[in-house]
């Protein structure tokens, strides 16, 4: 443990800094057994090898750790985080919606397939989610009709989404998140076929699907810098948001570094928001930015289900970047650890809490930066050179 910080923060004092916060998470998965709980159940049919109902998801849970009273509230889910995103009031919140919401299409015929009854959609807004990110392997489970589906019931509520579309230029367009006090945060959202999405489901000028990144090239970063050329404008934050590799192992790709750097050099990226990894990777700051290269899932219905309990998939981190509007250059990375436990994010122990540290600490000696433990005993910052 150590008490450095990272010399951008000395920028926080400045009265000319312009700051935005914002709450960035990895997989939210709010279908199948979370949507069981909730106030309006879909249909738990699923078609899985081995499980016929989400029903069974919400058992295995129960059999873990005990009974979940039903039907929980929609604030429910979120548990602690509610507080903490009182107490770090971020400027906005953004998250990778790993579900369909939908209640029609045919499910695709992948083996796992998840949805969440569009009537349950005040869940989302109980956390005031500002932002879904689209762009990744469970958005199209119930075909084209669950994704129009879903983009339907986010429009309706307000919530911004990106990555996903009905068309190419509808998923490749941003989310356009204003600023208190001017200015925008822009949200591009990419799928990677190395995650899981289907080639199939790549969005065309006629056809809905997601923003598919067709490989992490040069070529495709000038494609994606001429995306992100033709929103920004002066003063606006850009974040990336990738959803690529594998669900387990903590390992980076040289190749996946070599994109997120050019994103940052040749895409103007402020912050890359990495996903699909079912548990937290490394955190590299490169040239004043933030690179999460996978962020973890923070909210699953996998309780119960054994295979890679040395990973602690129910562990969660939620991570609050202060990010200097006028540079774009982060000045703070706050991180609060939790525990998914009766599908609800409960504060981690203090033992999980030592062991998600420990953890971090090890992944941060690749890129140079140092994980403190706060006063607190419950959060981290991140230092970095």
């Amino acid at each position: 443990m150590t008490d450095d910080r990272a010399s951008p923060s000395a920028e926080i004092d400045t009265p000319r800094t312009r700051l935005a916060k914002l709450f960035l998470v990895g997989d939210v998965m709010t279908g199948r057994g979370v949507d069981q709980i909730l106030p309006h159940p879909g249909d738990p049919r699923i078609y899985e090898p081995y499980l016929g109902s989400a029903k069974d998801y919400l058992a295995l849970a129960e059999r873990t750790n005990g009974p979940i009273q039903v039907p929980a509230p929609f604030s429910y889910v979120w548990g602690d985080a509610l507080h903490d995103l009182n107490r770090q009031r971020p400027d906005k919140r953004i998250v990778n919606l790993e579900t369909a919401i939908t209640q029609v299409g045919r499910p695709a015929p992948k083996g796992i397939n998840y949805r969440m009854n569009p009537a349950n959609i005040p869940v989302l807004c109980a956390a005031r989610i500002d932002c879904c990110v689209l762009a990744n392997n469970h958005v199209l489970d119930w075909g084209e009709a669950g994704l129009l589906d879903t983009l339907r019931t986010l429009d309706d509520v307000g919530i911004a989404r990106v990555g996903a579309g009905a068309d190419l230029p509808e998923a490749m367009a941003p989310a356009e998140l204003s600023l208190p006090g001017g200015g925008r945060v822009l949200v591009f959202g990419y799928g990677s076929t190395s995650s899981g999405i289907p080639g199939s489901w790549a969005a065309r000028k006629w056809r809905a699907g997601v923003n598919l990144l067709p490989d992490l090239s040069r070529r495709t970063v000038g494609q994606v810098a001429a995306n992100v050329a033709s929103a920004k404008r002066t003063g606006d934050i850009v974040v990336i948001s990738v959803h690529w590799g594998p669900n387990w192992g903590y390992e980076i790709d040289d190749e996946e570094i070599a994109f997120a750097h050019a994103l940052i050099d040749d895409a103007g990226a402020d912050a890359v928001h990495g996903h699909s990894s079912h548990h937290p990777k490394a955190i590299e700051v490169y040239k004043g930015k933030p690179i999460f290269y996978g962020c973890g899932d923070f909210l699953n219905d996998y309780e119960g289900i054994g295979g890679f309990e040395s990973f602690r998939g129910d562990l969660s981190l939620a991570y609050y970047p202060t990010i200097d509007t006028s540079t774009g250059t982060l000045c703070r990375l706050d991180i609060v650890p939790y525990q998914i436990r009766n599908f609800r994010l409960n504060r981690a122990s203090e033992q999980d809490t030592l062991w998600l540290f420990r953890r971090l600490a090890e992944l941060e000696q690749r890129f140079g930066a140092t994980v403190n433990l706060e006063p607190d005993g419950a959060s981290f910052t991140l230092a970095w050179k």
